[in-house]
């Protein structure tokens, strides 16, 4: 089995963007290890054949910590403007100007591991549609629904070869 990280990302106070967490916690269900709180972000939990962290937004500190795999799967909340209620992507080594500032590509992390640390693991982005944006700690009806097939995609990643 590919030792994998699993890596959320999301801003768990404005409804479904945190829905990466929520599947975090799912997934560690699954595997039999406890829910990460509110306060956690699994890097204190290292080690295992499948890692697991959450993270308000990914930053370039992560390239060290995904160099030390050979898979990471992102998972994040999208937009309408892709359609799909799942969406997967694998995610190439690239150098990806932000938009604004505090976006930043996984595809960039993988580029600063391999340039900083020789190694860039394979990876793929497994985004899930949110509906409400607004403040507050409660997933959407519709991105709820969304948590348990996302959660047995990355199951099904982590045991392709």
């Amino acid at each position: 089995m590919k030792r994998t990280l699993v890596a959320g990302f999301g801003n768990t106070f404005r409804r479904d963007d945190g829905v990466a967490r929520v599947v975090i916690n799912a997934l560690r269900a699954q595997l039999g290890r406890p829910p990460l709180g509110p306060l956690d972000d699994g890097f204190d939990d290292l080690g295992h054949a499948i890692d697991t962290v959450v993270l308000h937004q990914m930053v370039p500190e992560l390239a060290e910590t995904v160099a030390d795999y050979d898979q990471v799967l992102f998972v994040d909340a999208h937009v309408e403007t892709i359609p799909a209620s799942l969406h997967e992507e694998r995610i190439a080594v690239a150098y990806r100007t932000p938009f604004v500032a505090h976006q930043f590509h996984p595809s960039t992390v993988l580029a600063l591991a391999q340039q900083s640390y020789g190694h860039a693991p394979q990876a793929v982005l497994l985004s899930l549609l949110g509906h409400d944006f607004n403040f507050g700690e409660e997933l959407s009806a519709e991105t709820a629904a969304l948590v348990s097939p996302a959660r047995d995609r990355i199951l099904e990643l982590i045991a392709e070869e």
